[in-house]
Parts: C-alpha cells; sequence; structure tokens
C-alpha cells in the first residue's frame, strides 16, 4: 500500500469552532465509491447529534449506497450511515443497531467528541498541509 501523499488515504479535520479540531484519515479502501464521493463533496458543514453514548454524527447532504456495511464499531473509527447520509464518529467500541459503513480513523485522541454537545455547529474539510 502507498504510503504519504497517496490518493488511497485523505487527512480531513472535524471542527467545532472555540472546541476542538480533530484530525481525522479517510481511507479509500474501506469503501471506494463513498470516501471518493466524499472527498469530492467536501467542505461539509452541519450540526453535531448524540450517537447515544458511543460518539456523534453529523447530517450531510452526500448521498450513497452502504458499501460493505458492518454494525460494530471501534473507539476512533469513523463509519458513514446511508440513510440518513450522516458521518458518525466513535469515541468508544460500540454495536450500532443500524447498517454503516466503514470510512476511516480518527487521527486525534478520540475523547475530544465528549467537549461535543448536541446542536454545536460543526465542518469537515480537507486538510490543507
Amino acid at each position: 500500500m502507498d504510503e504519504g501523499g497517496s490518493v488511497s488515504k485523505s487527512v480531513v479535520t472535524l471542527e467545532i469552532p472555540g472546541k476542538f479540531k480533530i484530525k481525522c484519515e479517510l481511507k479509500r479502501h474501506l469503501s471506494p465509491s463513498l470516501v471518493g464521493t466524499i472527498n469530492r463533496s467536501l467542505p461539509v458543514s452541519g450540526t453535531i447529534h448524540m450517537l447515544g453514548t458511543s460518539g456523534v454524527y453529523v447530517e450531510s447532504n452526500i448521498e450513497s449506497g452502504g458499501e460493505r456495511t458492518r454494525k460494530e464499531f471501534k473507539k476512533g473509527d469513523i463509519a458513514f450511515l446511508s440513510v440518513g447520509h450522516a458521518f458518525c464518529f466513535f469515541h468508544k467500541d460500540t454495536k450500532v443497531g443500524k447498517d454503516l459503513t466503514p470510512i476511516g480513523k480518527i487521527l486525534d485522541d478520540s475523547q475530544e467528541l465528549l467537549k461535543a454537545e448536541s446542536g454545536d455547529e460543526v465542518s469537515i474539510y480537507c486538510d490543507a498541509d
């Protein structure tokens, strides 16, 4: 696998102004079509919603069918919910009731997500680095 500035991975930032910026990595091999669509659709802005006690999600206008879905995720995983067009960020291991498509990993401390509150404005954008 190609390391560094490859097209197989892209670094994005999840930011709630005044609270945190978290670097994340989208991995094309997890869901080639969906990750490509996401990369072309960034930046995305929205509102934070709580995903039970295991993470947060952000609705988007990105439409995609589920690719390689699953229901169990580890701390630091990023997934996409096709039905609600939502990015899901997990800060602890969890099992969810819906099929989600894994799309990447949180590179920074996923515990930063605990600072998020329902209704916070958030943006997800490509990192300029």
